[in-house]
């Protein structure tokens, strides 16, 4: 098994920053993409950012040019940098890993227990 363990979340003012952690540890063979999704209530959890193994990053429009996603697959963990907050990213926050492949070509999709973030105006 694989756990995700978020840290970093919190209460900010607009305008300011915040950065999110997440650690995988567990049976881990090959971190192939790590994200950050966000969700707020009654809506459906969307794309933040991802990083593919390769490093090459993609970013959500609403985010562009505020956030940075990164990773330390050293340390197994993605980070996400968030400047210029608004109170629109108030959101709670999960991270994503998908595992593999292994042997079998199968990846395997974990999810962190998610972090909340409040951007008061």
């Amino acid at each position: 098994q694989v756990q995700l363990v978020e840290s970093g979340g919190g209460l900010v003012r607009a305008g300011g920053s915040l950065r999110l952690s997440c650690a995988a540890s567990g049976r881990i063979f090959s971190i192939n993409t790590m994200a950050w999704y966000y969700q707020v209530p009654g809506k459906q959890r969307e794309l933040v950012a991802r990083i593919n193994s390769g490093g090459t990053t993609m970013y959500a429009d609403s985010v562009e040019g505020r956030f940075t996603i990164s990773r330390d697959n050293a340390k197994n963990t993605v980070y996400l940098q968030m400047s210029s907050l608004k109170p629109e990213d108030t959101a709670v926050y999960y991270c994503y890993v998908l595992i593999g492949p292994d042997g079998r070509g199968q990846n395997y999709a974990y999810w962190g227990q998610g972090t909340q973030v409040t951007v008061s105006s």
